[in-house]
């Protein structure tokens, strides 16, 4: 697996709204979506191609478009506010939904819900996760995506701990990961710090 931390001037500034306590919850929206679109475009930079005839208002031209499928895959709930800032680039995404929450006892991943396309099998897969803390819910996700018998994922995260992209890596060192900010660490309640508190909940405004 390797590892990309974007640091790029827009996403920094925009990470700094995700971050501040005093972000209400339509401008943390729209600062996620954004720097999700912004990610992408670097994430999408493996994408194969394909070469087909276009014609111009003047001619006839040789022109490429992507080659395969690209299914977007949300760990819900938190991933589905990623969503809108990747389909402005990948309009014709398919998206499926992964209900995976972490039981905030035992740490570990607790299943819910699935849905995917078709042939998510033969999809270039993106999963999306504001928060890769423990690492739990992604290992779980790459799991299950794995046993559909898709081969080709990448992550998408905001905001990862050491900890937990460790485990990652350890799990499935065939999976790339783009990332946002690489933060300190996680504190006593597996909480990533400074961290932006809980994506979900500043997401859709709920306690």
């Amino acid at each position: 697996m390797a590892v990309f931390e974007l640091k790029h001037p827009l996403i920094e500034h925009k990470l700094t709204n995700l971050r501040s306590k005093n972000t209400d919850t339509k401008l943390f929206r729209e600062s996620l979506n954004e720097i999700a679109g912004l990610m992408v475009y670097e994430a999408t930079k493996h994408l194969p191609l394909k070469e087909i005839e276009t014609e111009t208002p003047i001619q006839k031209t040789r022109t490429k478009v992507l080659d395969e499928p690209v299914t977007l895959v949300p760990i819900l709930r938190a991933g589905l506010g990623m969503i809108d800032g990747i389909l402005q680039l990948l309009p014709n995404a398919k998206v499926g939904h992964l209900g995976v929450y972490r039981n905030e006892e035992t740490l570990e991943p607790v299943y819910y819900y699935a849905k995917m396309p078709a042939n998510v099998a033969e999809s270039q897969v993106f999963v999306v996760d504001p928060m890769l803390a423990t690492g739990g819910s992604m290992i779980y996700t790459l799991n299950y995506l794995k046993d559909k018998g898709v081969k080709n994922i990448t992550m998408l995260c905001i905001i990862g701990a050491p900890e937990g992209i460790k485990k990652v890596l350890e799990k499935h060192p065939d999976v790339d990961l783009y990332i946002a900010a690489i933060d300190d660490g996680l504190n006593e309640n597996a909480y990533i710090y400074p961290g932006l508190g809980d994506a979900g909940d500043r997401i859709f405004g709920t306690k």
